[in-house]
């Protein structure tokens, strides 16, 4: 096989994987297809849909990748919980790391609200990543807690998303201790006290 054969072949494989990519504007041209119908959805009937939106384009891109994964959806709250976890040996951790299920839970949003119109606040966890997150922001509380035993009167931890930051409140209040966020934007963080 000579560079140009190469280049074909590399050529034709880009194009097969813009054809099945889940595509935002695909999305926008269906959702105003539909016209005033969607403006007239309940909110309960977008929670619902909300997670099988989010399960089918995530399904889409784990078929483009050519990885395998079982599709778990819970509202909990008003809010959607997307679980993807594998039986047996997986290629899926390959997708389970902080930044990368952060990124993907952004896409899936971002696929949620250009056919709903609605703002997302799905949750996405990828083979487990979620509950070793929680673990280590639990440790990261311990050592916190640790610093104002030994006589600190706060304890600032890094910057993380809301829904990190929910979790260290959580965490927090579990361990009688208070907490609040501080800052703005991407400086947010969660500062422990002593419960008053």
């Amino acid at each position: 096989m000579d560079n140009t054969d190469i280049d074909q072949t590399a050529d034709a494989q880009r194009a097969d994987a813009q054809a099945a990519a889940p595509d935002v504007d695909d999305a926008t041209t269906a959702s105003s297809a539909v016209g005033d119908d969607t403006a007239a959805t309940s909110s309960s009937d977008v929670d619902g849909d909300e997670g099988d939106i989010a399960a089918d384009y995530i399904e889409e891109l784990l078929d483009i990748c050519d990885l395998d994964g079982d599709i778990d959806i819970e509202v909990r709250s008003g809010r959607s919980y997307i679980s993807i976890d594998s039986s047996g040996d997986s290629n899926l951790r390959v997708l389970s790391k902080p930044d990368t299920v952060n990124a993907l839970q952004e896409l899936a949003r971002i696929a949620v609200q250009t056919k709903t119109g609605e703002f997302s606040r799905l949750i996405l966890d990828i083979g487990g990543s979620r509950a070793t997150r929680e673990t280590e922001l639990g440790a990261l509380v311990d050592r916190a807690v640790e610093r104002l035993e030994e006589g600190a009167t706060a304890a600032s931890l890094p910057p993380m998303s809301s829904y990190e930051r929910k979790l260290v409140h959580d965490i927090v209040a579990a361990r009688g201790f208070t907490s609040e966020s501080q800052g703005e934007g991407r400086d947010r963080h969660t500062v422990i006290t002593r419960a008053s």
